[in-house]
């Protein structure tokens, strides 16, 4: 069987990688161009053209694929089925209806819950116990297709985005595995998507970035966990932005304002929430340093912290 393969980041090398060692046919590797990236601006392969070159594949990275000129290497491959896994593109009608048995997805939610580009982050930050992976058809309304398979995927009170990722992405290539087989034998049944069920993950905007005290204890620790490892949760202190990787509950209570630190010590430095709860912050990055857990950052940047003092004022 003919397959084309389109992806982009690191979610998607397992994909790839699985696809290739069940022995399909990969005609095609589809990714973004290549992209500067980091403080010099260094042209940077996408995560799924390193993969897909050290399987010696062919690598096809149009600009927009929207555009006919730029669709039509793909559709003349004319293959037997296309498999995305956050390409990172709309793909246009031409090539939806070109391959002999569709375009079929691999997405990491359980839709119709979490349609967009951030499933994992909203995941984590709603504090969700459960999401998952399903495959799904492709169709032109974002993740909007008939669902093919899904699997459920636990997220424990210490997953963070990042631990999420490497998890989900290991189980869509296992369900894709077991789907493909299933699909090509007409075992499967397409459903709908429940268009009543449905939420957004949308990018994640800079306002959300930004910890707000006022919220309780443990939207702002979910907050933490579904911003790590990327964008990254802050607050302000004494006018510079302060990043929290990592925190936890520190079981303790406090009538004091949002956002006031009631303890400093190298375990962490305990701040208090908008419902009283406090909370202990145990990895920081100041402004301009490397991530350090907070023993490191007591002997650095926060070395002239005292209690009483609140976090969060003089926000952006």
């Amino acid at each position: 069987m003919k397959i084309i393969f389109m992806g982009t980041p690191d979610f998607a090398v397992p994909v790839l990688d699985a696809l290739v060692e069940e022995g399909y046919d990969i005609a095609m590797v589809v990714t973004q161009p290549d992209r500067p990236k980091g403080r010099k601006q260094v042209l940077t392969k996408p995560p799924v053209k390193t993969a897909a070159e050290k399987h010696g594949l062919k690598v096809y990275q149009p600009e927009k694929i929207k555009k006919s000129e730029e669709a039509k290497p793909v559709v003349d491959e004319q293959a037997d089925l296309l498999v995305t896994a956050a390409y990172g593109q709309i793909l246009p009608p031409e090539i939806l209806t070109s391959p002999k048995h569709g375009c079929i997805n691999v997405h990491a939610s359980l839709l119709p819950e979490y349609r967009g580009g951030a499933p994992i982050h909203y995941a984590v930050m709603d504090g969700k116990e459960i999401t998952g992976i399903t495959i799904m058809y492709m169709a032109d309304q974002l993740d909007a297709g008939e669902i093919l398979t899904q699997c459920s995927v636990p997220i424990d009170e210490t997953d963070t985005t990042g631990t999420m990722h490497d998890k989900l992405s290991k189980a869509g290539a296992e369900l894709l595995i077991d789907t493909i087989p299933k699909l090509m034998n007409h075992e499967l049944t397409p459903v709908k998507q429940d268009e009543n069920l449905v939420t957004f993950a949308p990018n994640i905007k800079k306002e959300q970035e930004r910890i707000d005290f006022s919220k309780p204890a443990k939207s702002i620790l979910n907050q933490i966990r579904g911003l790590n490892p990327w964008p990254v949760a802050h607050t302000m202190l004494r006018g510079e932005r302060l990043k929290i990787w990592e925190a936890e509950s520190a079981h303790q209570s406090s009538s004091l304002k949002p956002g006031t630190i009631t303890e400093i010590a190298n375990n962490g430095l305990e701040v208090v929430c908008g419902d009283g709860k406090v909370i202990r912050l145990t990895k920081l990055q100041p402004s301009g340093k490397k991530p350090q857990d907070s023993a490191a950052f007591l002997q650095g940047a926060g070395r002239q912290l005292r209690k009483g003092e609140r976090l969060g004022e003089n926000d952006e």
